[in-house]
């Protein structure tokens, strides 16, 4: 089992260069059953507890019509993750893969997405199943989930098909 700030072997730390202000705005946060790391599962379930993502103003206006998607996909920052590793073993095994090879919250630029169950819009508080964060992490932002949109264009020359993967 992980420990909080745990560097196993064969895993690569470094020291970050200083951050740069990207003007990333928090639009809400995201209410859970779970306050401690080790306690949150490692992926979001379907049949999971109901979660709460309470939006604040002046985003709460954004929210006009989201109740007619099904699924959406949430981006949260993991605001109590290191941001350090660059090499990471998950399976703590000695056996290493570069961070951008895993969906570790482990991350540079600690970005957490799920794709949830939309099951009711409260005035600004949307409940949710599908959620793998801890309680009171900041929201990013919320999309319909792109699996239900289908290419508004026509297909063109060069648009990549299955076919053509190398």
């Amino acid at each position: 089992m992980v420990r909080e700030s745990e560097v196993r072997a064969g895993e690569v730390a470094v020291e970050p260069p200083p951050p740069t202000d990207a003007g990333l705005v928090f639009i809400g946060r995201i209410r859970t059953p779970w306050t401690q790391r080790l306690a949150c599962p490692r992926q979001g379930r379907e049949d999971g507890p109901t979660c709460r993502i309470e939006i604040h103003e002046p985003w709460v206006a954004a929210l006009a019509g989201i109740e007619a998607y099904q699924r959406l996909e949430v981006l949260y920052w993991l605001h109590l993750s290191r941001r350090d590793l660059v090499r990471q073993s998950p399976r703590n095994d000695g056996a290493t893969r570069g961070t951008f090879a895993l969906r570790t919250p482990v991350r540079p630029n600690p970005i957490g997405t799920a794709i949830v169950r939309l099951l009711a819009v409260e005035g600004p508080t949307l409940l949710v199943r599908g959620l793998d964060c801890l309680d009171d992490t900041p929201l990013i932002d919320l999309k319909p989930d792109r699996a239900l949109f289908t290419p508004l264009a026509p297909a063109q020359p060069g648009d990549f098909e299955l076919g053509d993967r190398a």
